[in-house]
Formats: structure tokens, C-alpha cells, sequence
């Protein structure tokens, strides 16, 4: 048996008048007057709307029709159908949006995705339900009021609004996302504002402080907790404190605020008063604010000033901590100030007197003074002879040696030096120095410790192409040009022959004191081969060589006695028609010889070209010597000489011709 639905509208004169088909008796149901009572059947579709009257139990559809009516007309008698003929029906179209109307009245025009308030009208350990004014409530999980331990019923709370009916016909509602909307929607308003709102600074991070704005989670840079810089960031948590917001990111919903920014304002105003009432050359007291590699910010009472470094005292300062620290109070001296950019450059060397101006009158150019070398440079060394007062010793007053050197070869940073005025110029406080002047020079009298012809152990300093720099002692350098390095090898360059560093053994052929330059050979060390290859190498004599270098040009071949000999490629052809390889060990001619020019000329088809050159002019002598013997019997025999005998004869003298002109 279903259960009866709402009572939909139904216009009652319609009803009414419905036929209504005959029922059997025994269906018919008995009436009391005040009261009908029906006995309960199955209906088969919805119950129209009845009279207050008729009590109304489940009954099938056609006798429950006619029931209605028989009641219906048992209390006409008493209803008032004058009253209600003058009555507007209440199904007409206007009546009906006149009740649509009021009905509609009584409810918030809501939307979804939209904050609103609403009130606690009943919560238990999982749910907290919220009237908002609409037809239905809505159920908000008690999570989102963790932060709100004291909420009660009756309280006033902000809602946002999700869906306004779910698959289940329920008003979704979330309190967490309201807080989150609001918050976000006033951090804006106080940026667009520029308005000065209240924060929680919660905790500590990197690079700063997490600071609770409206229940966002905002991020206060270090730089932007004060005007001076903060040592520490502890002592601001848990404190409550104002804030400008500065930035907003809306793509990641980042807020960065700044407390420094509402003090700025007012610094600004003291700055401009401050810098307003300064004078160059004035003395002031300040503050060391913040000390950095280049120079100390000193606070002024509102307005900073920056002593750089090489302010801060006459001498070399590597860091200033070195003469100040932080916190401390010194006087300083006003150098000089922009009110545009409001920057402020002090100085506190300038407030006692320069060292060079207390420099003894007595000291000159000659005299040698100490000092410590306190900075280098790859051109030279400073050297402070007092507090204040240095003098450069350039890296070419070091050494009396020629050759390019860094002035790191020579001193280092902290070195004890003894010196010798070079150069002083006390109106510009100038000095230069020289360290090498200390010693004596080793060019005045070469001639008599280098003369020429001498022999000495040079060490090597650098390469050119055509020679080798040495230097014997520091100071005397040398060249040995590349054609004084061997009596026999061909060097191409002097790297085949030495290294940097090595030492060679050299004798002094020349004496250049103008330049500083000696003339030096190492081949001179031993006697001229080339008087005994002379009687070795001669043209036309054979001897056993290897192939050395291969080139288009021809080859180089090592010879016996460590000489070198050259052959051009024609002469490189050996008797089976193919070229020499290298590495290979022939027999090669000598066909030139040139002691002067250190030159010998080879060829190895000479070899076996003059060799069957030789053995065909044995060969002819021989025939010319048995010519007479068989001059007689030819004669007996000339009648028996045929036309073949002849032809052979004539091509044999032919191919000797042709030989003869190769050779030649």
C-alpha cells in the first residue's frame, strides 16, 4: 500500500462536476453526521485535495470520488456559499503569483560561489548547522571551527556558498573558504588602499618572518622589519604589530607585507630636516650602523652616511672591522652630501693629519729605507715605510734581468724589504723604490767575468725561432742563435734541441754591453767536423744511410758520424723501378759536397746506374780487345754472312746507343 502524496492543486468545481460511474452497494460506506469513516483499500493514483470536514483514510479511486461527494453535499447545508462566491479563487493566474510572490519574499536571494552570513542554529561533535535565511539550512563540518573553540549556537558566522542544492536537495556550505574569500578580498583593499592593517607575526623562516594577516599566511621579508638592518629575528615572534601589504601575487596567492614601510615615511621627513642643516667639513657624532666589505653606514640620528673604505684611516685597510665595530660612537667629518639622491659621504681619516706631512724633511733620493710590503700587483709591490706612507717598487727595479716577470717571483704580501729611494715626490706623496739597486750590477764589468771565447753553463729561459734565450747569472742574459747549436743536425726549430729550464753548456761569442746581450754558441764547444767530413764524404763515394724524413721535396738520410745528407726524389728511385721507404737503410752516392754551406747532396740510383754503367764499358773494352783475333776468319767466312746475322748486329748497336744517352 503506497503512501499518499502532497495534495496537488485541483480546481474544485471540476471535481465536482467529474462523473463519477455507479459503484456496487456492498462498497458503499456508512456516514456519521459530523464524521465519515472509510474503510481502508488500495488507491491507485494520488488523493485530490478535500475539505477539512472529511477525514480521509486510503480508499481506491472511484468510491472515494463518490464518498466525497455525498459528503460534500451532507455540508452544504452549513458552509456559507455567499461568502465564498465573493471570494477570489485562489487558483487564478495573479492570485497565484501574488502567494509566489510573498513566499519568495521570505527567502535570501542567494548565488552560489558568494559569501554570506549567517547564525548557529544547532551543532553536535561532527556538524554544525547555519541558517542563512534560504529554504534550506546548511550543515558545515565542526573542523572548519577548530581555530574557534568557544563557538556556540546563536553565534554569527561567515559561510561560503558551494552549491545551493546537491544531488541530495542540500544546501553545501564552507566556512573555511568564506575566511579564505574575506581575507583575500581585504588584503586587496589594503593594497589598493595603502592602508595600515594589523598582523600576528606567527614564526621565523628563511629570509624572514610568516606573519598572520586576516588568517592568510603573509611573508615579511628581514629587510622589511626596520630601517636598520636585524641581527635578531627572534625577538619579533609572537608579537603583534602594523604592516603595510607591499606585494601581492595572485597566481600563487603570495602577500608580502613591511613594517620598515610605515616608519620610512616619517625617516623621509627627518631626512630631509637633517641633511637640510649639513655643511661639508662639519663633525658629527653617529653610530656604527652596518659594516660591509666596502665601507660603515653610521646612523646620523635619522639619516645614514657611508665612510668608505679608504676613508677610514691614512694606512691600508683590508676590512673595516679592522678599525671599527658595530654599535660604537665615533665622530666623523662631513666630505660631502646630495640632497636629491640624499646620500651622505663621511670620512674619518681626515680627522687627524696626513703621514706624509710628519715625513722627516731629511730623507732624499739615495737614502734606503725598510718597510712591509702590504699590497701586490702583477706590475709591483707597495711598500709602507710608515703608517700612511707607501712607495711602489716596480717589478723592473726587482731584478737587473731583462726577462718579463711577474713581481710575485720576488715578493709576497707581509715581506720585510729593504729599499732604495728611487723617486720622492712629497707634493703629490709619491715614492718610488728599488730593491735591485741593492745589489751590484753584474754588466759593470762583464768584459773581464764573460770575455769571449769563454765557456759557461747557461740555464734556459725562453724560445723564438730563430734561437734560444739563456741566462747565466741573474741579470746576464744570452742568445744562442739557431745555427750555433750543431755542427751536423738540421733544427728546425730550437725546442728539437733543448727545453725550458734545461741547461746547456755555452761559450761567449760577442759582448753587447749597450743592450745587455750576449752572443753565445753551443756548437763552438766542440771542433768543426766538417774538416774530417771533407775527406769522408767525397763526390762519388758510397756509403750506407737510413731515411730519416720523407717530404715531396726528397728526404733527409742520417749518415755515419751523426751527419745529414739530402736526395731529391728522382734519386730516390731504386733499381726495381719503386721509391724508398722511410726507416729504410740504402747505399746512397755522394754527388755534392759543400763544406761552407754544410751541405751534402746523395743519390741512390746513382749506385746501380753507375754500376751497369761500368760494367758496359768492361763489357765494350773487352769486345774491342778480341776484334783483331776474329778479323780473319770474318773475312773467310763473309760469304757465308746472311741478311739475319746483320740485322741483329744493327739492333744491338741501337739499344747500346740508347743506353749512352740515358747515362749522359
Amino acid at each position: 500500500m503506497s503512501e499518499i502524496n502532497e495534495n496537488p492543486e485541483i480546481n474544485e468545481d471540476a471535481e465536482l462536476a467529474a462523473e463519477v460511474p455507479a459503484a456496487p452497494e456492498a462498497e458503499t460506506t456508512e456516514f456519521a453526521a459530523e464524521e465519515t469513516v472509510v474503510e481502508e483499500v488500495a488507491v491507485e493514483s494520488a488523493a485530490p485535495e478535500i475539505p477539512e470536514a472529511a477525514e480521509v483514510i486510503e480508499v481506491p479511486v472511484t468510491p472515494f470520488v463518490r464518498v466525497l461527494k455525498e459528503t460534500t453535499a451532507k455540508a452544504d447545508e452549513d458552509f456559507d456559499w455567499d461568502a465564498f462566491e465573493g471570494t477570489k479563487s485562489v487558483n487564478s493566474t495573479a492570485t497565484k503569483k501574488e502567494m509566489t510572490d510573498m513566499y519568495d519574499n521570505t527567502l535570501s536571494i542567494l548565488q552560489e560561489k558568494e559569501v554570506v552570513d549567517g547564525r548557529v542554529i544547532s551543532m553536535n561533535k561532527r556538524e554544525v548547522v547555519v541558517d542563512i535565511g534560504y529554504k534550506s539550512d546548511g550543515i558545515v563540518s565542526v573542523n572548519e571551527f577548530r581555530y574557534n573553540p568557544s563557538l556556540k549556537i546563536g553565534d554569527q558566522v561567515e559561510v561560503y556558498v558551494e552549491t545551493l542544492e546537491d544531488k541530495k536537495g542540500q544546501l553545501t556550505l564552507s566556512h573555511k573558504k568564506a575566511r579564505a574569500m574575506r581575507s583575500w578580498d581585504r588584503v586587496n583593499a589594503a593594497l589598493e588602499n595603502d592602508e595600515i592593517i594589523t598582523g600576528f607575526i606567527k614564526c621565523r623562516t628563511k629570509g624572514g618572518m610568516i606573519v598572520d594577516v586576516f588568517g592568510i599566511e603573509a611573508f615579511l621579508p628581514g629587510s622589511q622589519i626596520d630601517v636598520k638592518p636585524i641581527r635578531d629575528y627572534d625577538i619579533y615572534v609572537n608579537k603583534t604589530m602594523e604592516f603595510k601589504v607591499v606585494k601581492i601575487n595572485h597566481e600563487f596567492r603570495n602577500v608580502v607585507v613591511s613594517h620598515k614601510a610605515l616608519i620610512e615615511a616619517e625617516l623621509e621627513q627627518q631626512k630631509k630636516d637633517i641633511i637640510s642643516k649639513l655643511e661639508k667639513g662639519q663633525v658629527l657624532e653617529g653610530t656604527v650602523k652596518n659594516i660591509t666589505s666596502y665601507g660603515v653606514f653610521i646612523d646620523l640620528g635619522g639619516v645614514d652616511g657611508l665612510i668608505h673604505i679608504t676613508d677610514l684611516s691614512w694606512g691600508r685597510v683590508a676590512h673595516p672591522n679592522e678599525i671599527v665595530q658595530l654599535d660604537q660612537k665615533i665622530n666623523v667629518v662631513i666630505l660631502d652630501f646630495d640632497d636629491d639622491k640624499k646620500r651622505i659621504a663621511l670620512g674619518l681619516k681626515q680627522l687627524s693629519s696626513h703621514p706624509w706631512d710628519n715625513l722627516s724633511a731629511e730623507l732624499k733620493v739615495g737614502d734606503v729605507v725598510k718597510g712591509k710590503v702590504v699590497v701586490m700587483a702583477d706590475y709591483g709591490a707597495f711598500i709602507e715605510i710608515a703608517p700612511g706612507v707607501e712607495g711602489l717598487i716596480h717589478v723592473s727595479e726587482m731584478s737587473w734581468s731583462q726577462h718579463l716577470r711577474s713581481a710575485q717571483d720576488f715578493l709576497k704580501v707581509g715581506d720585510e724589504v729593504e729599499a732604495t729611494i728611487l723617486t720622492l715626490d712629497r707634493d703629490e706623496r709619491k715614492m718610488s723604490l728599488g730593491i735591485k739597486q741593492m745589489k751590484n750590477d753584474p754588466w759593470d764589468k762583464i768584459e773581464a767575468k764573460y770575455a769571449i771565447g769563454s765557456n759557461h753553463v747557461a740555464r734556459v729561459r725562453n724560445f723564438t725561432n730563430f734561437g734560444v734565450f739563456v741566462e747565466i747569472e741573474e741579470g746576464v742574459d744570452g742568445l744562442i742563435h739557431i745555427s750555433d747549436l750543431s755542427w751536423t743536425k738540421k733544427i728546425k726549430h730550437p725546442s728539437e734541441f733543448t727545453s725550458i729550464g734545461a741547461e746547456v753548456e755555452v761559450q761567449v761569442l760577442d759582448i753587447d754591453k749597450e743592450n745587455r746581450r750576449l752572443s753565445l754558441g753551443h756548437k763552438q764547444l766542440e771542433e768543426n767536423p766538417w774538416d774530417v767530413f771533407e775527406t769522408i764524404f767525397t763526390v762519388d763515394s758510397v756509403h750506407e744511410g737510413t731515411v730519416i724524413d720523407l717530404f715531396d721535396k726528397g728526404a733527409v738520410i742520417s749518415l755515419p758520424y751523426g751527419v745529414e745528407g739530402f736526395a731529391t726524389p728522382r734519386h730516390l728511385v731504386k733499381e726495381d723501378g719503386s721509391n724508398v721507404k722511410m726507416d729504410e737503410k740504402l747505399d746512397f752516392k755522394v754527388i755534392e759536397f759543400s763544406k761552407s754551406a754544410k751541405r751534402i747532396i746523395l743519390s741512390h740510383s746513382r749506385v746501380y746506374e753507375d754500376s751497369k754503367k761500368a760494367e758496359e764499358t768492361a763489357k765494350k773494352k773487352t769486345t774491342a780487345k778480341q776484334a783483331p783475333k776474329s778479323v780473319k776468319p770474318q773475312k773467310d767466312a763473309s760469304e757465308k754472312t746472311t741478311l739475319g746475322d746483320i740485322s741483329e748486329l744493327a739492333a744491338l748497336r741501337t739499344q747500346m746507343e740508347e743506353k749512352e744517352k740515358k747515362d749522359n
